[in-house]
């Protein structure tokens, strides 16, 4: 397969190359110049973008040596988009603004830095070498992805280099300074990583209630300051890295008293952060939300309750027009079983609960009002026995119950689904490509809403899959060293270094959400103007 469809552009002395990637996003990169002047421009330019405004424009996104930029298709063309991209790219340079540089602290070594010792041994120095060297370099924020706040830095000396770990830990504590390839970080929460652990900072570096939410900001510099244990446990104990407190929002209206398998309030995507590494997030399957909301009168993308494979034993705090839609979860009101797409009016002390999964993986409960969803950035928290829901303050409208619910496929049977030629399908061979348009694969159970894990047959590449980092769509299928597919979801990363073969369309990424463990998943390629027409 040749690389995804591509318009090469001479602008200035900058050549400019625009890559499709989906329906609504583009990567715009430049080819000539060395990663540092691409960086460079990628940042200069998603600024450019980000200030003017543009109708349409919903995200730009700097990468390593990329600009990811998302739109809205409905609202803006593809060319007016990239003559849009090329503008910005010409117009001159504006006064550079003074560098803001940050002096981090951190502790190295020991508990809090537990790869220290072996990455000296395996560079020939003492572990007090390796943190010295790390402490007097100055680093420069490249961009932000991974995790909200996760900020890439470049400038670490090159004897210092490592590669991930071969399995990634499960639990990265928050604050954690790693070293991954080229980079360095802080890790701005607690969560998985596969870096290098060298030491550990007290530094709070992502606030969702915060504007901007992250610290720190492509284009800033880094230096680290050494402090001692007793000085972190200082800073540690007065709660440097923990969130602030919640502000209740909206009247609770129900009550948890029985948890599901995972099941949390969702809404529409929202836009604006990528470049603080916040993802869009939102619903799973979209169109069973507006589907719902629809129902009960709500803004198509309100938050409400989504609920996957198994689900939770409600109580009701106050009477509320509701609707249950997506996959059949077995909901009973009062013991009864419920209608999907069809509202019911619950009343103060009334039980809804739901079961195993029928058929589809994920059920969305709507409430007339909309539900309260975290910030964008929040971690996605699964609701758990005691918790209560909000309900926010939407003016409800008249309900819509005209709107059709799609026909749905029995799960096991195997669910065909129309992909774009991804940016780096050049980077597989053609026995590859036909291995992973002609096998079966299978959902398992290790997908979550950062990625659906796909298991079949390896798909081979012809060079090792790492890229430089950049960003993400909705959609987008990553192929990692172990040749596994694994389909990029709403709390994706948002950029990421796996080569990508493929992007699943729009219409067809709610085949996916509602796909359960073991369901069978086949490839087909079609065009980017076939899947515009089916937006």
């Amino acid at each position: 397969m040749r690389g995804g469809g591509a318009a090469r552009r001479e602008v200035g002395d900058l050549n400019v190359q625009i890559r499709d990637v989906s329906e609504g996003s583009v990567l715009v990169e430049f080819p000539d110049v060395p990663d540092s002047d691409a960086n460079s421009a990628a940042i200069a330019i998603a600024s450019r973008l980000s200030a003017k405004r543009t109708r349409g424009l919903l995200d730009a996104i700097p990468g390593a040596r990329t600009l990811f930029v998302v739109f809205d298709p409905r609202a803006i063309d593809r060319a007016a988009l990239g003559r849009r991209v090329r503008r910005a790219a010409e117009e001159p340079a504006a006064a550079a603004e003074e560098s803001r540089l940050f002096r981090i602290p951190v502790v190295y070594g020991g508990d809090s830095g537990p790869d220290l010792e072996s990455l000296a041994r395996d560079r020939a120095m003492s572990a007090e070498e390796v943190a010295r060297r790390h402490e007097s370099a100055e680093y420069r924020v490249a961009f932000l992805g991974f995790s909200p706040g996760f900020a890439y830095l470049t400038g670490l000396p090159p004897e210092l280099a490592a590669p991930r770990r071969d399995s990634p830990r499960p639990r990265v504590a928050a604050g954690s300074v790693a070293i991954g390839g080229e980079y360095s970080a802080v890790y701005p929460a607690e969560s998985p990583g596969g870096w290098r652990l060298i030491g550990r900072s007290p530094v709070r570096l992502f606030d969702a209630a915060a504007s901007p939410p992250a610290l720190l900001r492509p284009g800033d510099r880094v230096r680290f300051e050494r402090i001692d244990e007793e000085e972190l446990g200082r800073r540690l104990a007065s709660s440097a890295l923990a969130p602030p407190p919640q502000v209740a929002e909206g009247t609770p209206v129900l009550a948890v008293i029985g948890a599901g398998l995972f099941s949390s309030v969702q809404g529409g995507a929202r836009y604006g952060l990528g470049a603080c590494g916040v993802p869009s997030g939102g619903a799973m399957d979209l169109e069973a939300l507006r589907r719902g909301n629809a129902m009960v009168g709500n803004p198509p993308e309100a938050g409400a309750l989504e609920v996957t494979l198994s689900g939770p034993e409600l109580r009701a705090l106050d009477d509320a027009v509701a609707c249950v839609t997506g996959g059949d979860l077995q909901a009973r009101w009062n013991g009864k079983l419920v209608e999907r797409d069809r509202p019911f009016e619950a009343k103060a002390g009334d039980h809804i609960a739901f079961g195993y999964a029928k058929s589809g993986a994920r059920a969305y409960l709507c409430v007339q009002g909309g539900l309260v969803a975290r910030r964008p950035g929040e971690v996605v928290r699964r609701l758990a026995r005691g918790d209560s829901v909000s309900r926010g303050r939407l003016r409800a409208k008249g309900p819509d119950r005209e709107r059709p619910r799609p026909g749905e496929t029995a799960d096991g049977a195997p669910r065909t689904l129309s992909v774009l030629e991804g940016p780096q399908s050049a980077f597989f061979p053609p026995a590859a490509a036909e291995v992973f348009y002609s096998a079966t694969y299978r959902v398992t159970p290790e997908s979550d809403r950062r990625g659906i894990r796909l298991d079949g047959p390896p798909i081979e590449l012809r060079r090792a899959t790492d890229i430089p980092p950049e960003g993400t769509a909705l959609g987008g299928i990553q192929v990692p060293a172990s040749g596994l597919p694994i389909v990029l979801g709403p709390d994706r990363p948002v950029t990421g270094g796996y080569a990508k073969i493929a992007t699943v369309i729009a219409r067809d990424w709610p085949l996916l959400a509602q796909a359960p463990p073991g369901t069978a998943i086949r490839f087909r390629q079609v065009t980017l103007a076939e899947a515009v027409d089916q937006l």
